[in-house]
């Protein structure tokens, strides 16, 4: 179990260095999302990325899958992620593939927007201004 440690990643942002965020479950923000509208969160959860997809869709204790029920993540060019202790930013990597995410655990630390549905509009809100993410 020790080595498993080695393997997380911390990218981080300065954006949003003095904002305290609210440590909540996938579940909770699910069920209770208008409660958190504008509010800045911590959540973790199993990332699902690809063509048009970037989204955070559940964790292990939350059965319900699709789109409705999924928080689509946006990342800002404006709030550069790095890796903690470098220069290397969050879209780089040493392959020039960036990170790969996908059915990966993750947990970020954003803003709540419920205006905003992600693509197509079909998810349950945006978790907006990223300034943490720890992949596990």
């Amino acid at each position: 179990m020790h080595s498993c440690a080695h393997n997380k990643k911390l990218y981080t942002s300065d954006c949003s260095a003095d904002i305290s965020y609210k440590k909540i479950g996938y579940a909770a923000l699910a069920d209770s999302i208008t409660h958190y509208d504008k509010q800045y969160v911590e959540v973790s959860g199993r990332f699902a990325e690809g063509k048009d997809l970037s989204a955070l869709v559940n964790d292990s204790l939350y059965a319900i899958h699709g789109e409705s029920r999924a928080f689509w993540i946006n990342f800002s060019q404006d709030c550069p992620l790095y890796l903690k202790g470098t220069h290397q930013g969050f879209f780089a990597s040493e392959d020039g593939a960036g990170n790969k995410l996908n059915d990966r655990m993750v947990t970020v630390r954003g803003r709540v927007d419920l205006r905003q549905k992600g693509h197509n509009k079909a998810y349950r809100a945006t978790i907006d201004d990223i300034s943490y993410i720890e992949i596990e």
